[in-house]
């Protein structure tokens, strides 16, 4: 029995110098309340969240639920700790949202630039508006609705789901204290709109997605040769770590920097472009920073998504946040209703025309929904696919942006149909394959 009892005491005191020295000498602290300050952040002055909210659900995951969080009302800021250390602050700024601030770039550095938003904008109407009384419904309502209810089992962690058939909502419902007007974080749908807004770049001729980059930094290396393209379809052979469980690349760019743009351009070639497919928020990033350079000063970049994608289609929701320096989080940092989101599938349903206005070039819905080299049908440009049979009962033109704790917006052109479902969960607590199929078998 003593014996046991020195041994249990040796590994508790491992355990307390291996929590001791993760704290100390490793970036976890800071990652923990990266997360857990930027989200609150965005959560309470974007959409009206109570920190305390947010903390048990937005947060209330992995080691992130340990951290604690402080709001500054009187600068608009939110810092969180970890056991009393790895302080990080969120600040936020009118218009723009929150980001994560450094010792480089503190709060103080964070309205230097104001930011001028779109004068008098015309916004399109809500084309769900009047939608409450729906035409006679040729698809099983009461299989529809069950399977919808189905999606809201405690374990599944639903809160929204929105689902439009040949333009008009069939199915909606939210969770408790969220409605068809709170705001919720796409996290990597914000590729998608990364993509699309490179999209209408082209239509306007403002880049050639064929083109390498010309990344100054890059000239005098083989990272001369990446072009648009490669970037646009995960094929660009930097090497990068997207690991969201630990200590990797994109978890120190999402917490600890404020210049996404400049972290990324540092990563070092691993191969030749378009050999590899390897998903990268920072190949993302990189893209964002080359939009920003497509303009001639910040005003005009950060007023672009509303101009020209979302007051055109009445998305009025929608707020992209950037980095502190000023660069669009394109990879993770866009908020909008379930219902603005179910608008943005449908755009790419209509083939990139919005109520006869041409948004996206002709073919760039294609363009997005076709393999990349090397990614075995299961992405695009900045989409998900399900040429490859990711969700092996769903119809295989299905594609759609996907983000972490379970954010899709599925397309699904055979049907006329998008499916919206954003959530908190973890992995495997929800079967996207069987919601989606039964869905699509329920209007059959």
């Amino acid at each position: 029995m003593r014996k046991l009892l020195k041994i249990l005491g040796i590994l508790i005191i491992l355990i307390f110098l291996l929590i001791a020295g993760l704290l100390m000498f490793t970036p976890v602290p800071k990652i923990i309340t990266g997360m857990a300050a930027k989200r609150v952040c965005s959560c309470h002055f974007l959409a009206g969240r109570s920190p305390e909210s947010v903390m048990a659900n937005e947060n209330n995951y992995s080691f992130v639920k340990y951290a604690k969080v402080k709001i500054d009302k009187a600068t608009e800021s939110v810092t969180a700790k970890v056991l009393g250390v790895g302080a990080v602050t969120a600040g936020y700024r009118e218009g723009l949202g929150c980001s994560i601030l450094t010792d480089d770039f503190p709060l103080e550095k964070l309205d230097d630039i104001e930011y001028k938003p779109v004068e008098n904008p015309v916004i399109a109407p809500d084309i769900f508006a009047g939608q409450d009384t729906l035409p006679e419904p040729k698809y099983d309502k009461q299989a529809l609705d069950e399977i919808v209810n189905k999606a809201f089992k405690s374990e599944k962690k639903t809160r929204a789901v929105v689902v439009v058939k040949d333009g008009y909502i069939i199915g909606e419902k939210y969770s408790e204290g969220l409605d068809r007007n709170s705001l919720l974080s796409g996290w990597s749908m914000t590729k998608s709109i990364t993509s699309t807004l490179a999209g209408i770049m082209v239509e306007k001729g403002m880049i050639d997605i064929n083109q390498p980059v010309n990344i100054p930094e890059w000239k005098k290396d083989e990272r001369s040769a990446i072009t648009w393209n490669n970037l646009l379809q995960m094929s660009s052979g930097l090497n990068w770590s997207e690991n969201y469980a630990w200590i990797s690349d994109v978890t120190k760019m999402l917490t600890m920097e404020d210049d996404i743009y400049d972290l990324a351009i540092q990563s070092p070639i691993e191969t030749k472009p378009d050999e590899k497919f390897y998903y990268s928020s920072g190949t993302t990033n990189i893209v964002a920073g080359l939009q920003r350079r497509e303009f001639a000063n910040i005003n005009d970049y950060w007023q672009f998504p509303y101009k020209e994608l979302f007051y055109k289609m009445g998305m009025s929701s929608a707020i992209m946040e950037p980095d502190a320096s000023g660069t669009f989080v394109g990879s993770s940092y866009c908020m909008a209703t379930a219902r603005d989101w179910a608008k943005y599938g449908l755009l790419y349903l209509n083939d990139g025309i919005w109520e006869g206005e041409r948004i996206l070039p002709e073919g760039w819905a294609k363009y997005t929904a076709t393999p990349a080299s090397k990614s075995e049908g299961i992405y695009g440009a900045f989409f998900w696919l399900n040429v490859g049979g990711q969700y092996p009962d769903a119809p295989r033109d299905a594609y759609g942006a996907q983000g972490f704790q379970g954010q899709y917006v599925y397309i699904i052109p055979s049907k006329n149909m998008v499916v919206v479902r954003l959530g908190l969960s973890g992995y495997g607590d929800f079967d996207f394959n069987d919601f989606l199929s039964s869905i699509v078998d329920s209007v059959e």
